[in-house]
Order: C-alpha cells, then sequence, then structure tokens
C-alpha cells in the first residue's frame, strides 16, 4: 500500500510540474480535443495509413529571421529536416514583418503522441526565445 501511495505521488509531482511549465508558456493554442477530431478526420477524408509514417511539418514563428536560423541546427539534432523560413504576406502594409520556420519528419502519431510533441514544441519555442510555435501539417511521405 505504501509503495503504491509513493508511486501515486511520484505521478502526481511529475504532472504537476509539466502543468506548471505548460502554464507559463504563451500561445498553447492546440487542445488535445481538436487533435482527436483531426485523427478521427484523417482516415475518413484521406483515406491514409495512421499505422505508418505521414510527414509531419511543424512552425515556428519570429519577427526576426535570425532567430529562426540560430534553432534549426538543435532541431536538425533531433532528426528534422528544415524545409525552409518563410516571410509571411502582410494584410496591412503596416503589419510588423513575420517569419515562419518551416521544419519536417517522418513519424507515426496519434492525438496524445501529437499533443505530446506540441507541447515539446510550444516549450522548444519559449525555451529559445521564439514568439511562437504555430502549429503542424501533414501530409504523405514521398515515395
Amino acid at each position: 500500500m505504501l509503495k503504491l501511495i509513493i508511486v501515486f505521488l511520484l505521478l502526481s509531482f511529475s504532472l504537476s510540474a509539466e502543468d506548471k511549465v505548460m502554464d507559463n508558456i504563451p500561445n498553447k493554442n492546440i487542445t488535445i480535443e481538436q487533435l482527436d477530431e483531426l485523427f478521427k478526420n484523417i482516415p475518413d477524408n484521406d483515406q491514409w495509413d495512421l499505422s505508418k509514417p505521414l510527414l509531419w511539418g511543424y512552425f515556428f514563428t519570429d519577427n526576426e529571421p535570425n532567430k529562426l536560423e540560430l534553432v534549426k541546427p538543435k532541431l536538425q539534432s533531433m532528426g528534422y529536416k528544415i524545409v525552409g523560413i518563410f516571410q509571411a504576406e502582410k494584410e496591412e502594409e503596416s503589419d510588423a514583418d513575420l517569419f515562419y520556420l518551416h521544419i519536417e519528419k517522418p513519424e507515426i502519431h496519434n492525438s496524445k503522441s501529437l499533443d505530446k510533441r506540441n507541447d515539446e514544441f510550444y516549450i522548444f519555442a519559449h525555451q529559445n526565445g521564439l514568439d511562437s510555435y504555430d502549429g503542424m501539417d501533414v501530409g504523405l511521405v514521398a515515395q
């Protein structure tokens, strides 16, 4: 019984510590419910096999492209391919410049694993002083 209580306390502390980190990260806006919906619709709409790797693209933003350049080697060392840095189109000429860093990697995900990956990228963006982790897209791996 004591072991069970200790394990429960350790799990509670771990979850609490992770929740506190995530609570302090701005712009966490992709919910597990949205990911559940995404995964519910992938097989219906596209006939993709979710048991095989799909090409997952991830996006970071910043107003300074140099900050995005600085994180490229870190992401490459994590196994991600750099697609490029792109400037977003402005709605108004007076809008500030916004740049996207697009990376990709073939991976197998479900809503829980993708939620975890998103959390890792929210933390990565925060720790590296980027404006945001902006989300992901998915496609078929080129044959």
